[in-house]
């Protein structure tokens, strides 16, 4: 949930400028079983307010109860949770699972606010960065990285370890773009912002986009296309066109492929989609190799007939696609 980064990040950000010492975990490795991958952010004062996940619960728990009763003062340590017998029955792991926790303590200073400003502008799709910290010394180095070649983001592993040297990925936070309001849209959004994407809805119906009361969502009175057009995409972003308006859907799907968006899907039936795809390839402009990057019909065929199920099948075949899995 890269999502739940940028809430991580923003919270720092926040308590940091008002003068709160900061403690940034960062899952370095797991064993076992474990329900947060490497890479996975969570931010803490020590009075216990806190944003971002390690565990899912149990771990959390004993952090927050650690720091609050003077733990972790030195600037940097690792510390693995589940290890001991001891952990084991405590914390209550998965299957036997093992957490490595990097914890970093930051005073509350103009450097620990750029610093995760910076951090902030890669969720947001400005930069790629990777956050490379020494172990041994303390030190914290941020450096900028190339976009992928051909593949997504995701398929770097966002924690590699050398030693005591230490290099966290940080990147793009999944997105979702969502052409045209639809009671399909709604769910959509509710599934995606669940998932931790970000989500953006665009509609030029003023009188559509006002009415979308999805909490968390960006609302734009635009056409699909034309933000897509001025704001682009990056490579976590998912498209959906989800109206049946063939001038919202068509647009913003010559729009989309265009993009390096990793999964561009409209709504419709087989006879509704080839007509699509015969209407794109003549007045659109698109090749055949641009159609064909459209998933038309969109989502998972599991016999999907109300709005909540159609979302359902398409934010399922989203994350596959994400994940790289065949259909």
């Amino acid at each position: 949930m890269q999502h739940l980064d940028l809430e991580v990040i923003e919270s720092g950000i926040r308590w940091s400028r008002m003068g709160e010492t900061l403690w940034l975990c960062t899952v370095l490795a797991t064993y076992g079983s474990s329900p947060r991958a490497p890479g996975s952010l969570l931010v803490a004062c020590r009075d216990g307010r806190h944003a971002g996940s390690l565990s899912g619960g149990c771990v959390e728990e004993d952090f927050l109860s650690r720091l609050g009763a003077g733990d972790f003062q030195a600037p940097l340590q690792v510390v693995r949770y589940g290890e001991s017998s001891d952990d084991q029955q405590r914390l209550k792991l998965p299957c036997g699972g093992i957490l490595e926790v990097l914890i970093e303590r930051m005073e509350a200073t103009p450097g620990t606010w750029q610093h995760l400003a910076a951090l902030q502008e890669a969720l947001h799709g400005q930069q790629r960065l990777i956050r490379e910290v020494d172990l041994t010394t303390g030190e914290v180095d941020l450096q900028t990285e190339a976009p992928p070649g051909g593949s997504r983001d995701q398929e770097r592993p966002r924690v590699e370890r050398q030693g005591e040297r230490v290099r966290i990925r940080i990147g793009p936070s999944l997105r979702l773009v969502i052409a045209g309001v639809s009671p399909v849209s709604v769910a959509c959004a509710e599934f995606a912002r669940t998932l931790g994407f970000e989500v953006v809805v665009c509609d030029p119906r003023e009188e559509e986009i006002e009415t979308f009361s999805v909490a968390g969502v960006e609302r734009r009175p635009v056409l699909p296309s034309m933000y897509l057009a001025g704001e682009g995409c990056h490579a976590s972003t998912a498209v959906v066109a989800l109206t049946h308006d063939p001038r919202i859907d068509d647009l913003a799907m010559i729009e989309a492929v265009r993009t390096p968006a990793f999964y561009i899907g409209a709504m419709g039936s087989r006879q509704t989609s080839a007509a699509r795809a015969e209407r794109l390839l003549r007045s659109g402009g698109l090749s055949s190799e641009e159609v064909a990057r459209i998933h038309m019909p969109i989502g998972l065929d599991i016999g999907s007939k109300t709005p909540a199920e159609i979302a359902l099948s398409v934010m399922a075949d989203i994350v596959r696609v994400y994940h790289g899995k065949p259909r």
